[in-house]
């Protein structure tokens, strides 16, 4: 007798429904993915065939530059990075001044190019806006007159379809004038939820509408890079630059690749050398502290500027600022780790802590020096690191908002300086907005609101001492600062710097 075995079949939809399903989370877009999107979109039309390198350089493991702590076994440490290959960064500098007075060679004045930068951004601006209104509104095949109407004529459609939907629609009616009543609108910003940039990223179900003020145009950051100077302006070439004499900057040829060994504990019981991005050795130094300065590092953490400034042996007086405790508590822990005797000669004496928005600081004119590293889109980390990632779709809102929150963190540290001190403005992204464009907003803030003039400081000539560390993006395009961009034989950066001087 034959026995029938059940046999267990499967369903033919749940097979193409799983299928379906597998394909969805397999094409979905992370953190990552968006933000290289972003970039090619926008620094492919800023830099491009520039942007390739660039764009592979940042998707590559970064170089990093050994700081020696003058506070532990300094000759030893300097000894071991030198049989390891590592060369001292003075010694470059040494061999680029002997370089540089042998040729004759003018370094280019600083700005020359600029317009080609305004005119990429000003077509990308209207690139963006034709976006923002197709996304809002778009052209249906069989309506092409209304595809090719100009921009203007575009939104006056807009405006009148909106009225016409208001008297069809009484709800819609009275939820609009609710949220008009309870809500002050800025009329430069696109006004309807529903289809703010937002929406392009991210699904906000009802309970999490707050408010029309929550959205802003992503053309909006293109107001941040004006093309002229409706404030005093001059830019004027630094005098002269001066290495600290007991630093000591370990970094390797142009093209090795090599990693450093990691930092051993000295007989005074810090760490023996800290290890930090080569280009943000530069904004520290290019500041020039002084012996008798008080100084203040308004965007302090994770320390590796601040730590640099004090192994330069001039600080007296060092005030380390963050907004978050979490962030004060690591700047903590790395001088904890690398200032001998950190309780009885450092902690609240030659270095005190400060937990503060930058942007309501209020010390006015009590600072020599200021070193002012703002939050921005850390164009390397958020195309690596998934976590902590600014264009996280919860964080979009956020991320729109970057160069109104630098440009209000430089303008108030303009105020925090006496007048003669300098500061250095710096950000770790390849945006023009949020690079000259910020540095121009601040300066014409501060002028417009208190009367306070300043100068920019041309590094371009001191710049060209690094040529063999860093690749930099001098001159094209850059009117108030300098910039390292990311090459893979020097895969440092990017880091921008502008040195301003607050006007007597």
């Amino acid at each position: 007798m034959l026995k029938v075995r059940s046999i267990c079949l499967l369903s033919r939809r749940w097979k193409s429904g799983a299928k379906k399903r597998w394909n969805v989370l397999q094409n979905r877009k992370n953190n990552c993915d968006r933000a290289l999107e972003n970039f090619d979109d926008f620094y492919g039309s800023v830099y491009g065939s520039r942007w390739k390198n660039m764009r592979a350089a940042l998707l590559t493991r970064h170089k990093y530059v050994a700081l020696v702590n003058n506070f532990g076994d300094t000759e030893q440490t300097c000894g071991m990075l030198e049989s390891d290959g590592a060369i001292n960064m003075k010694s470059l500098i040494n061999l680029a001044q002997d370089r540089l007075k042998d040729s004759m060679e003018t370094v280019p004045e600083q700005g020359k190019s600029r317009h080609e930068i305004e005119g990429k951004l000003d077509a990308l601006l209207r690139k963006q806006q034709e976006r923002e209104v197709a996304s809002i509104y778009p052209s249906s095949q069989e309506d092409g007159a209304s595809a090719q109407l100009p921009l203007e004529l575009k939104f006056d459609n807009i405006q009148e379809t909106q009225q016409t939907e208001q008297v069809n629609n009484p709800f819609k009616q009275s939820l609009t004038k609710a949220l008009e009543e309870d809500v002050k609108l800025d009329e430069h910003r696109l006004v309807d939820p529903q289809f703010g940039t937002g929406g392009l990223y991210e699904y906000m179900p009802a309970h999490s509408i707050k408010g029309m003020e929550d959205w802003v145009a992503e053309s909006e950051h293109y107001k941040y890079y004006q093309t002229s100077a409706d404030f005093p302006l001059a830019i004027e070439p630094e005098d002269s630059f001066h290495y600290p004499e007991h630093l000591s900057l370990y970094t390797y040829e142009m093209g090795n690749c090599s990693d450093f060994k990691g930092p051993k504990k000295c007989i005074t019981g810090v760490l023996s050398h800290f290890m930090m991005d080569g280009a943000s050795t530069l904004p520290p130094l290019f500041l020039q502290v002084q012996p008798g300065e008080r100084v203040l590092d308004a965007c302090a953490s994770p320390g590796g500027k601040s730590l640099l400034m004090l192994q330069t042996l001039h600080l007296d007086h060092l005030v380390c600022n963050d907004i978050q405790e979490s962030r004060l508590n690591k700047l903590r822990k790395v001088m904890q780790e690398y200032l001998f005797d950190y309780k009885e000669r450092w902690a609240g004496k030659r270095l005190i802590f400060s937990q503060s928005d930058a942007r309501n600081l209020d010390q006015y004119e009590q600072f020599d020096k200021i070193l002012v590293d703002v939050p921005c889109t850390t164009d390397r980390h958020v195309l690596n690191e998934q976590d902590n990632n600014i264009f996280k779709p919860t964080r979009v809102k956020e991320r729109l908002r970057i160069p109104e929150l630098q440009a209000g963190i430089l303008a108030n540290c303009l105020r925090l300086l006496r007048p003669g001190g300098s500061l250095v403005y710096s950000t770790c992204s390849l945006s023009p907005i949020q690079n000259d464009g910020v540095v121009h907003m601040a300066l014409q803030k501060v002028f417009t609101e208190y009367g306070i003039t300043a100068t920019i400081k041309d590094l371009s000539r001191h710049t060209a001492l690094f040529s063999d560390v860093f690749k930099f993006e001098h001159p094209k395009g850059l009117k108030y600062g300098q910039m390292v961009v990311p090459y893979l034989p020097a895969n440092f950066g990017p880091m921008y710097f502008s040195k301003i001087t607050r006007n007597e």
